[in-house]
């Protein structure tokens, strides 16, 4: 597998407000709270000595109001140790994240509702299932909104309400799966999988033949789920904070 190639169309899957390059690092902006789209991704080497790349992260980021983020993946950051560079500097890494990938589990439900765009349906259980306060939730929203087609947009009701919705960006080959929230209420009665079957037979349709979502580490229910749908652990990834 081509992690770099991967992870080029997992950043155009998750837009951000802005973006520069310094060579082959990647640095992206929006409001803050998505690592994601608040971070530098350090795929390929940069176009300067690696200490003067990472001060200069910092003073764009800082420019911004923003804390430099700094996102390095197994198998493919550019310099090999730049874990270590950054840990020199204070750096710590935050949540580990995996990427798994999987075959296109196509299930069409006429019951899961899909759209080109979300909803206030949608946005009820986006903002219904966040820990992490609701301008993360938004800065989530806003994100979603900026995905080029082809997308879908997927929500499953249950006794008249929202309970379940996810996401699917597809470039070319790869469907991207995101954003995939069930509310408390609605959990234990299938619906995720659901939703990924109906968002994987829309992939198909668009000429997606895989398919690759991102998960934290920690999260082994969610993890359980996609194993049984046949996605595998592919590489991880991690943000590092300065503390």
């Amino acid at each position: 597998m081509d992690i770099v190639a991967l992870e080029k169309i997992a950043a155009r899957a998750w837009p951000a407000v802005e973006e520069a390059r310094l060579g082959g690092w990647l640095l992206r902006a929006a409001s803050g709270h998505t690592g994601r789209a608040n971070s530098c991704w350090a795929l390929e080497p940069p176009d300067r000595p690696v200490d003067e790349a990472i001060s200069a992260v910092e003073s764009w980021y800082a420019a911004r109001g923003l804390t430099p983020l700094f996102r390095t993946t197994d198998g493919a950051t550019a310099p090999v140790d730049l874990a270590e560079r950054l840990a020199s500097r204070g750096y710590v890494p935050e949540i580990e994240t995996m990427t798994m990938t999987g075959p296109l589990t196509m299930r069409p439900d006429a019951q899961v509702c899909l759209s080109q765009a979300s909803d206030a349906r949608f946005r009820e259980v986006l903002f219904g299932v966040q820990h992490r306060g609701d301008g993360d939730a938004q800065e989530r929203l806003e994100v979603l909104s900026r995905i080029p087609a082809p997308v879908a947009f997927a929500r499953l009701d249950v006794d008249g309400g929202p309970a379940s919705v996810g996401v699917c960006a597809v470039a070319g080959d790869w469907a991207g799966l995101s954003a995939m929230r069930t509310l408390d209420r609605a959990r234990r009665q299938g619906l995720a999988r659901r939703v990924v079957g109906a968002l994987h037979a829309f992939a198909a349709e668009a000429g997606a033949s895989r398919a690759y979502l991102q998960v934290e580490a920690e999260n082994l229910p969610a993890i359980a789920l996609y194993r049984s749908l046949g996605f595998t652990p592919a590489f991880n990834y991690r943000h590092w904070r300065r503390r």
